[in-house]
Formats: C-alpha cells, sequence, structure tokens
C-alpha cells in the first residue's frame, strides 16, 4: 500500500497481515480523493480535522493528512491495526497530529477532549455485510462527533445494503469493483 497523492505521494504505508483488516484500495481512496478534490466537496480536506472510523491501518485519515487536513483521529479496536496506525504516523512524522481511540464503532461514547471533536471529515469502511454502519452513524451524529457541515464518507460492499438515518443525506453514490462508497452530509442540524 502506498499514498497515493498529495505531499506524501508515493510513500509506503504499512497494514495489518491477514484477514481481519480490508485495506482500501489505492485505485479506490484515489478516487475517493479525486472527487473530494474536484466535486462538490473541493477544500474540505484543507486545515481538516478528520476522522477515520474502522481505520484499519488508517490509510484513508493519513492520505487525508497528506493532502492538507491537519488533524487525524482514528478508531480501531483492533490494538495491533492500533499499533499499525502509531507505526505509520511514526513514519510520516505526524504522531502530534493524531489520536488513535481504541473503540468499537457501533458503541461510541462522547468524544473525548484529545480527539479534537467535533469532525467536519469522515470516513468509515466497517466489516461488509454487518449492518455496523448505520449504528455507527447514529452514534456519531447523537453523541457529539460531527461538526454541521460534516462530509462522511461511507465504504460498503457493492452488492450491500444499508439503511441511512434520516439525519443524513446522500450526496452521491459510486461503485468502483467490488466497493461501493456513499458521500453522505447532514441533512438536519445536530442535538
Amino acid at each position: 500500500m502506498r499514498i497515493v497523492g498529495g505531499d506524501w505521494r508515493g510513500r509506503s504505508l504499512k497494514a495489518p497481515a491477514g484477514r481481519d483488516t480490508r485495506p482500501t484500495t489505492d485505485r479506490v481512496r484515489e478516487s475517493i480523493f479525486n472527487i473530494l478534490a474536484h466535486g462538490s466537496l473541493a477544500g474540505v480536506l484543507e486545515n481538516a480535522h478528520v476522522l477515520d472510523v474502522y481505520a484499519g491501518s488508517g490509510a484513508m485519515g493519513f492520505e487525508a493528512l497528506s493532502r492538507g487536513a491537519t488533524h487525524a483521529t482514528f478508531i480501531e479496536k483492533d490494538r495491533t491495526a492500533q499499533n499499525i496506525i502509531q507505526q505509520n504516523a511514526c513514519t510520516f512524522r505526524v504522531a502530534r497530529d493524531i489520536v488513535v481511540l481504541p473503540l468499537d464503532g457501533t458503541k461510541l461514547p462522547s468524544p473525548p477532549m484529545k480527539a479534537k471533536a467535533p469532525f467536519n471529515v469522515v470516513f468509515m469502511d466497517a466489516p461488509y455485510g454487518q449492518g455496523m454502519t448505520s449504528i455507527a452513524l447514529l452514534g456519531l451524529r447523537a453523541k457529539g462527533w460531527l461538526a454541521q457541515d460534516a462530509a462522511l464518507i461511507i465504504e460498503l460492499g457493492e452488492k450491500e445494503s444499508c439503511v441511512i438515518p434520516p439525519a443524513f443525506e446522500v450526496m452521491d453514490d459510486r461503485a468502483f469493483g467490488i466497493t461501493r462508497v456513499l458521500f453522505l452530509c447532514l441533512s438536519t442540524p445536530t442535538e
């Protein structure tokens, strides 16, 4: 795996071994970030605080940092993946600009101070086919993780159905091989 754009373009990313994580492919990441750079969300990454939920290697958060975000918080409950994220942060010399939270995306508490919430950009890549995405979206909104102008980029399996809670609006829906990507925004104010 590698960073596909920005200041760290071409630099390698470590990823957890085995099948417990499913890193977003370079091609899908490049497509997502091209949409973020040139579509209706252009400029959203500049000085952003981003949240990477079900982070795995942290590829989405590190890609955002490479492209202008100033802080990334990673939610990942797997200890091996947490260590990989820390190693990647050291490689890119941004250990002070990240926070790794050992949380379950379906059981989110209110964000701790060190997370630097609320977030205006959120990446989420829950395990496919397990119904975790809807639950995590509700938790993010209810517990104060999201800024009013939050953009959420959600990865799903190509044929996976997902009930998007009414508080969110689908701005775009794209297919990239076996991956489906939804671009969401908040459609109602957070409470």
